[in-house]
C-alpha cells in the first residue's frame, strides 16, 4: 500500500461518508467488461466538478490490492453483479493525479522525471524480491513485476489533460507528454485497464494522436456511459423528495445537459442546493465568469450573433468534428462552442448536432460575461424584460409594441430582420426575465400547427399561461386569429386557468411592431 501504488480506498470512503452519496457503482460493471480486452483504454472527459475524481477514487478502491473494500461496496448496486467478487481487490492499481506532478515541476521533462522516480520508488519498495533489469526505467520495472508475479496493473490517471490546459501554447511540452503516455500504456501487456479523466478529450495532434487506442467518453459523445456523467432525473427526483425541495425549480436551475437523450444534472449544484435548501449559482461560482467571457468575445464572424441567439434561448447547429481538443487551436465559432460544451457552458445534442445553454445557472453566467463591454444592446433588452412581461400581463398592447420596437432597434445590427425566425429570437430575448416564472417552449406542436412561443406557468405561479404567435409583414390580428383557428390552446395539456393570446407583427415598411392581446379561460 502506497501513495500511488495500491492506495487504501480512504478517498472513496470519504464520498460514502458524505451526507449525499449517489450510487454510481455500476460504472464498475462496464470497466469489468473491458478488462484485458482491446477496449481496456478509456478516456472520460467532462466539466469540472462533475464527479470525475470520485469515479476514479471508486475504481481505485474496488480494484486495489492495497485494501479490502468489500464493506465499502456492500449494499451498492455493483455488489449485485456477477463480476463483483471476481475482480474485487485483485489488481495492482497505480492512481495518479497529473496536476500534483505538474504543480511541482518547472517543465514537462521534470514532471515526467518526477512521475517515474516516485512510481519506481514505490514499486521497488513493494516488490523487493523482484529481479530488475540493469538498465532501469519505469516501463521495465513494471514489466518485470508483471512477468514475475503475473499480477496485471490498472492505471487510473486523474486530470490527464492538465498539461494542455495549463501549457496551452507549448506544443513541444504537449508532444513530449503524449509520447510519455503512449510509451507507458500502449501495447503493454501489463495493462489490464487504463482509465483517464479530464476536461478535454484526447488532443488531435497529427502523428501524436499517439494515444488513439482510447475509447473516448465525452460531452459530445458519452457512448454507453451517459448516466454516469452526472445525476440523472430520477436520482434528482429522489433527492428532492428526501430534502423536501421542489423538483421543477431544481430542474430549471440545474438540468439541461442532454447526453444522447438522457437528462443529466450538475451534481455539484444539486448537492449544494439540497444541503443548503436553496438555489444559487453553485457550479459557476467555482470559477470566475472571465473563463467564459474570454471565449465568447473572440473575433470570429457571426460569433456575437450566435451567442445572442443562445442567450435568447435558441439552439445553434455546429460541427464539432473540426475541434482539435485543445484551448488554443480555435478557428471558428464551431470550435468555440464545442469547447464550451466540454467546459459545461453549453450542452450538445448528438443526433441533431445542436448546442444550447442548459439551465438557469449557466444562463446567468452568460449574462455576467456580457454585462460589460460591447453587448449593451443585448443587455438593454434583457433589463427591460421585466417591464415587457408586466405590460403583457396587463394586456397593454401599445406598451408591449413599444418595448419590442426598442429591443428590435437596439439589436438590429446583431440580429438581421428577414423572417419570423429572426423576430422570434428578439422576442425571446425581450421576454428573458419571464424564464423565472415560466417554462418557455418554441415551435411546439399544437392543434393544427406549431405554436411559436408557449409560456407555461411554473408551479406556485399565479400568472396566466401565454401563447405568442409572430408574424412578419402581415398583421397582429392575423396572428391572433391563427392561434384560435389552429387551436394552439390544445398544447397546454393539464393546464387550467387564464390564457393570454398574444399576436405580434413586424411591419418592414414602417419598421415597427403591432400587438393584439386577448384573454380567455380554459
Amino acid at each position: 500500500m502506497g501513495i500511488y501504488l495500491n492506495p487504501n480506498g480512504a478517498d472513496f470512503q470519504e464520498a460514502l461518508n458524505s451526507e449525499i452519496y449517489v450510487d454510481k457503482s455500476e460504472l464498475i460493471k462496464y470497466t469489468n467488461k473491458v478488462l484485458q480486452t482491446k477496449q481496456k483504454y478509456i478516456c472520460v472527459s467532462r466539466p469540472r466538478r462533475f464527479g470525475k475524481s470520485m469515479a476514479a477514487e471508486m475504481l481505485t478502491a474496488y480494484y486495489s490490492r492495497g485494501c479490502d473494500s468489500r464493506e465499502m461496496f456492500y449494499g451498492l448496486k455493483i455488489s449485485e453483479s456477477e463480476t463483483f467478487e471476481k475482480h474485487l481487490n485483485k489488481y495492482n492499481v497505480i492512481h495518479i493525479n497529473m496536476v500534483n506532478f505538474l504543480g511541482e515541476s518547472q517543465n514537462i521533462e521534470e514532471m515526467i522525471g518526477f512521475i517515474e522516480e516516485d512510481l519506481i520508488d514505490e514499486l521497488k519498495n513493494e516488490y523487493q524480491n523482484i529481479h530488475y533489469p540493469k538498465r532501469e526505467n519505469l516501463i521495465k520495472v513494471i514489466a518485470a513485476i508483471f512477468s514475475q508475479t503475473n499480477t496485471p496493473f490498472i492505471f487510473i490517471i486523474d486530470e490527464w489533460d492538465c498539461v494542455f490546459r495549463m501549457h496551452k501554447s507549448d506544443s513541444d511540452a504537449q508532444t513530449k507528454y503524449l509520447n510519455f503516455l503512449r510509451n507507458f500504456l500502449k501495447d503493454q501487456s501489463y495493462v489490464a485497464l487504463a482509465y483517464m479523466t479530464g476536461i478535454l478529450p484526447i488532443k488531435k495532434y497529427g502523428e501524436h494522436s499517439a494515444i488513439n487506442m482510447f475509447t473516448e467518453i465525452s460531452m459530445t459523445n458519452p457512448r454507453e456511459l451517459a448516466e454516469f456523467t452526472g445525476f440523472t432525473e430520477n436520482e434528482v427526483k429522489s433527492l428532492c423528495e428526501e430534502y423536501n425541495m421542489p423538483f421543477d425549480e431544481t430542474k430549471r436551475w440545474y438540468d439541461g445537459y442532454n447526453l444522447k437523450g438522457i437528462s443529466i444534472y450538475n451534481p455539484r449544484s444539486v448537492v449544494m442546493s439540497m444541503t443548503g435548501h436553496d438555489y444559487d449559482n453553485y457550479w459557476t461560482s467555482t470559477e470566475t465568469y472571465e473563463a467564459l467571457k474570454v471565449y465568447i468575445e473572440m473575433n470570429f464572424d457571426g460569433l456575437k450573433d450566435k451567442v445572442t441567439k443562445l442567450i435568447s434561448g435558441e439552439k445553434i447547429e455546429i460541427n464539432p468534428g473540426k475541434f482539435q481538443n485543445d484551448m488554443t487551436t480555435l478557428r471558428s465559432a464551431d470550435d468555440i462552442f464545442t469547447l464550451l460544451v466540454h467546459l459545461g457552458y453549453l450542452t450538445f445534442d448528438f443526433y441533431t448536432k445542436e448546442v444550447w445553454i442548459p439551465n438557469s445557472e449557466v444562463a446567468q453566467e452568460f449574462i455576467n460575461s456580457i454585462e460589460d463591454g460591447g453587448w449593451e444592446e443585448v443587455m438593454k433588452a434583457i433589463k427591460v424584460s421585466d417591464e415587457l412581461l408586466k405590460a403583457t400581463l396587463n394586456c397593454n398592447e401599445k406598451k408591449v409594441a413599444e418595448l419590442i420596437d426598442k429591443a428590435h432597434s437596439d439589436n438590429t445590427s446583431i440580429l438581421k430582420y428577414n423572417d419570423e425566425n429572426s423576430l422570434s429570437c428578439v422576442i425571446s430575448l425581450a421576454y428573458y426575465s419571464a424564464r423565472k416564472t415560466y417554462t418557455i417552449e418554441r415551435e411546439l406542436p399544437a392543434g393544427k400547427g406549431f405554436a411559436d412561443l408557449i409560456f407555461r406557468p411554473r408551479k406556485n405561479n399565479s400568472n396566466p399561461a401565454m401563447i405568442v404567435e409572430l408574424k412578419y409583414d402581415k398583421s397582429a390580428d392575423g396572428a391572433l386569429e391563427q392561434i384560435k383557428q389552429k387551436q394552439y390552446v390544445d398544447c397546454l395539456k393539464g393546464y387550467s386557468g387564464e390564457i393570454l393570446l398574444v399576436g405580434i407583427n413586424y411591419d418592414k415598411d414602417c419598421k415597427c411592431h403591432t400587438c393584439r392581446i386577448e384573454k380567455i379561460k380554459k
